[in-house]
């Protein structure tokens, strides 16, 4: 008798939360949405961040400095153009625009775009 009156309750209780219109409710359709639209981001819409600092070389290489405490924040690493196209940024304030590529006491930033902020440098800016 008990698995009976199971077997009759199961459904019964099915059909009585479909009809109170549980599944339609807006908390589980909403949760339903949120599940769906959640993605992981890709590198791909990754829009990249901005820094700002002063084009130098150190040690053949080109990286972007603090320009109040002259410290180094990034070692520069062009994507989409030459390398050599720092050379006309030394000694300028800009602001690079790209990724970070590694992270670290010295991280790599993969430039894509340089806007000059200044034609020098330095604490007085």
């Amino acid at each position: 008798m008990k698995y009976y009156s199971l077997i009759v309750r199961a459904p019964i209780l099915t059909l009585v939360l479909a009809l109170s219109g549980f599944a339609a409710s807006p908390a589980f359709q909403a949760d339903s949405k949120q599940e769906q639209t959640q993605k992981p981001k890709s590198d791909s819409t990754d829009k990249g961040s901005a820094l700002t600092g002063c084009v130098d070389e150190q040690e053949g290489h080109y990286v972007l400095i603090d320009d109040r405490t002259m410290s180094p924040i990034a070692n520069l690493e062009a994507q989409g153009f030459p390398t050599e196209s720092f050379a006309k940024h030394l000694g300028h304030k800009v602001t690079v625009r790209g990724i970070v590529s590694s992270t670290g006491a010295r991280p790599t930033f993969k430039v894509r775009s340089i806007e000059t902020v200044s034609e020098s440098c330095g604490p007085h800016q």
